[in-house]
């Protein structure tokens, strides 16, 4: 069969999902970093873990599961690849991986070279160490906002000898001027604490620490209202970090918590995103071989794809003003 023979198929993502290479969604795959407005890149390192370790696979599952994502958003109608050019443009990954600073650094160095090419970065992690060197990259200029979805804050401090694990990266980004607390809202965080005042730096610093509780007092439109009353215009980045979501939709992750999102609830908050000067995003914390059904990264897919829905328009609507 030829391409004449099935031009419905022309289009090499709108093939049965069983062929090809698994890029993220299908996407073609460019490593010079050429003719690309949108770059999904993996990160899979997961050296910042302080427990369960596994995030590192997380790059190339979520890949195979982004074969399901089709080409438009049926609840708000967005085309990301109609609007923008998507490419997955390969993984960070770093060549001395047992030494932390070390590969944060490499990490950086690939992200400033996406940057540089003018590239908006969607990143699928690793562990949530790896946003820090992401905001070095793309807030070097300037510090920026974030909407922050996930169980716990990563406002950490000193960890068994280490400043710069995945429960600490946001304490460090505001100590390094590239994270504004005041235009950062986390949404989602519960969980037992071994410390009361785990959390102590993202209040003393004036972030927008939303508990799962109230989240689940207010709803996801009064949420969403907040979220954007907090970041405003400014430019934002999203973090998601997959144990957000309840481990009955996630298992798969290093620090699954109870009581969370259910995968619903967090589609509709991404989706209430749309419209804010939005300058990158990830997805991160998922960890494969914590769940055999592959059902975490498929999640972690479509949320990616959500992500990269709420990215294109704000790429689209730069481009015209």
């Amino acid at each position: 069969m030829s391409q004449k023979d099935l031009p419905e198929f022309a289009d090499p993502m709108t093939r049965p999902k069983y062929v090809g290479l698994p890029t993220f969604f299908r996407a073609p795959w460019k490593e010079d970093l050429q003719d690309v407005d949108i770059g999904v890149i993996g990160v899979p390192f997961d050296g910042g873990v302080t427990n369960r370790p596994g995030s590192r696979h997380g790059p190339r599952e979520v890949r195979n599961q982004s074969s399901l994502v089709r080409l438009i958003n049926q609840a708000t109608g967005v085309a990301p690849h109609e609007l923008c050019r998507v490419a997955d443009i390969g993984d960070a990954w770093v060549p001395s991986p047992f030494e932390l600073v070390g590969s944060h650094k490499a990490i950086q160095d690939t992200f400033d070279r996406v940057v540089e090419q003018g590239i908006v970065p969607l990143a699928v992690g690793g562990d949530h160490s790896v946003t820090l060197p992401i905001f070095r990259a793309i807030a070097k200029d300037r510090p920026i906002g974030m909407i922050h979805i996930d169980a716990h804050c990563d406002t950490g401090d000193d960890y068994m000898g280490s400043k710069f694990h995945h429960g600490a990266p946001f304490s460090r980004a505001v100590e390094e001027g590239l994270l504004d607390p005041k235009r950062t809202i986390q949404i989602g965080i519960r969980g037992s604490v071994n410390d009361i005042d785990l959390w102590k730096f993202s209040h003393d610093s004036g972030m927008r620490v939303m508990y799962m509780e109230e989240f689940y007092k207010l709803g996801v439109e009064k949420t969403i209202a907040e979220a954007r009353r907090v970041v405003g215009d400014g430019p934002v980045y999203i973090s998601f970090d997959i144990d957000s979501l309840d481990p009955a939709f996630a298992p798969g992750t290093g620090t699954p918590e109870v009581g969370g999102l259910s995968s619903l609830e967090a589609q509709l908050l991404i989706r209430g995103c749309s419209g804010l000067d939005i300058i990158g995003a990830d997805m991160v914390e998922v960890a494969p071989s914590f769940d055999p059904s592959g059902s975490t990264a498929m999640v972690g897919a479509n949320i990616l794809f959500e992500l990269l829905c709420v990215t294109s328009e704000a790429v689209a609507k730069r481009r015209v003003t």
